[in-house]
């Protein structure tokens, strides 16, 4: 809407936002399918075999959002909006390959688990989180990132809730003595949440916050529990 009266602006901001991302992804050698608006469509193991997909995309995700922080300092001191950028991440069987009529195709990805990966960019706004993946990533990168689990997500489409983490940086990444409290007074918590253990779940969730003030998804769970 800033832009309403200068799409030339809108153009700009947007093509080095592209650029910047696009690098990102072919830098981990991922496979750049289409950008929708200001959306980017990325996927890994095709038309090359990758035994670490999974790792390559999740990492190729935490250096966007890094990179992101860099470009919103700079866009702000040149009077640009900060973007907010959201990334879902699913690993699973999906059919890849020239897809389209005769005359004009894409080489592309189709699937169910293609679309829960869209779903799931989506669900990020609920959670306030920037990179969510699901169970079935999780298991592919589990030794080697540091995540938050968010919740067990009933997505549409989906007869079975799919578990859902946010992934906070990779697993050597440096957490203080209160974050890593918070986190593990998070996880328990959502165990007594599960439990149906009400009272008790609240007590958690409102120590996380006590802890960290901006642990949204504590506050999240705090509310429901309540």
């Amino acid at each position: 809407e800033q832009f309403h009266d200068r799409p030339d602006k809108l153009v700009e901001i947007l093509n080095e936002y592209l650029d910047e991302m696009t690098a990102i992804v072919l830098k981990y050698q991922g496979t750049l399918d289409k950008y929708e608006g200001d959306a980017i469509m990325a996927f890994w193991g095709a038309p090359i075999a990758q035994k670490d997909h999974a790792m390559r995309c999740v990492t190729a995700a935490l250096e966007m959002q890094n990179r992101l922080t860099v470009l919103r300092a700079k866009w702000k001191k040149e009077g640009r909006p900060p973007l907010i950028v959201r990334c879902g991440i699913n690993t699973g069987v999906m059919i890849v390959g020239n897809i389209g009529g005769k005359e004009r195709f894409d080489y592309t990805v189709i699937g169910d688990s293609v679309n829960l990966a869209s779903r799931l960019e989506g669900a990020n706004k609920q959670y306030n989180s920037h990179i969510m993946i699901s169970d079935m990533t999780y298991q592919h990168v589990k030794s080697n990132v540091t995540v938050r689990e968010l919740d067990m997500l009933q997505v549409k489409g989906k007869t079975e809730p799919v578990k859902v983490y946010e992934v906070l940086g990779h697993g050597d990444m440096d957490l203080t003595e209160q974050q890593t409290q918070a986190l593990e007074l998070y996880h328990a918590g959502i165990q007594l949440y599960r439990n149906r253990q009400w009272d008790e779940a609240i007590a958690y969730m409102q120590q996380v916050i006590k802890i960290d003030p901006t642990f949204y998804v504590a506050q999240l769970y705090s509310e429901r529990a309540g």
